[in-house]
């Protein structure tokens, strides 16, 4: 390299100016502005499908005990649907749904029970006699309280939706107060 070459004096324009920075920085703030509220509508609908898909699952897993286990009665709880009988490895309901009685699952508290009917024989995952009950009710309910989303079903099998909580007010057999049917 030549000596003179070295110390050629350099251009100012290398780099981005403070203006170009800044017109980035708007045009990624406009197209978030426009890509955000589809996007939270979009989790929203998922989350809604999950709880749903939710709901269903737990009333097959119900149905699959009271034919297969329960003589007939369902599980109180989540747990003992989640409960695998002897010599099987698969529970009535899957794992996330079975972990607890009460699941967070898809940003929605998922819950289920059934009053215990004093009748009721010893099931063969091990609940005791008079712990299986006659009905049962689930629910789901969001935890973002814009969500007005609200899920829940019985042993009628049926899916309901509301605008407010259906676990508090669904009854263990037949249609709830309030709230549509999801066909």
């Amino acid at each position: 390299m030549k000596r003179a070459d070295r110390h050629a004096p350099r251009s100012r324009a290398a780099g981005f100016a403070l203006i170009d920075l800044l017109f980035v920085c708007f045009m990624i703030g406009i197209l978030s502005a426009i890509a955000l509220p589809p996007l939270m509508t979009a989790k929203e609908a998922a989350s809604a499908a999950s709880a749903i898909g939710s709901m269903r699952a737990i009333g097959s897993g119900q149905l699959t005990y009271a034919l297969s286990c329960g003589d007939g009665f369902y599980a109180p709880n989540l747990v003992t649907l989640g409960t695998a009988p002897p010599r099987s490895r698969e529970a009535f309901v899957s794992a996330d749904l079975g972990s607890a009685n009460i699941v967070i699952k898809s940003n929605y508290r998922i819950q289920m029970s059934g009053a215990p009917f004093a009748p009721a024989p010893v099931t063969c995952n091990g609940l005791g006699g008079g712990m299986a009950a006659e009905g049962f009710k689930a629910g789901a309910d969001p935890l973002a309280p814009e969500v007005k989303r609200f899920f829940g079903t019985n042993s009628g099998g049926l899916v309901y939706e509301n605008t407010s909580s259906l676990y508090a007010t669904m009854p263990e057999v037949g249609a709830p107060p309030a709230g549509t049917l999801i066909h």
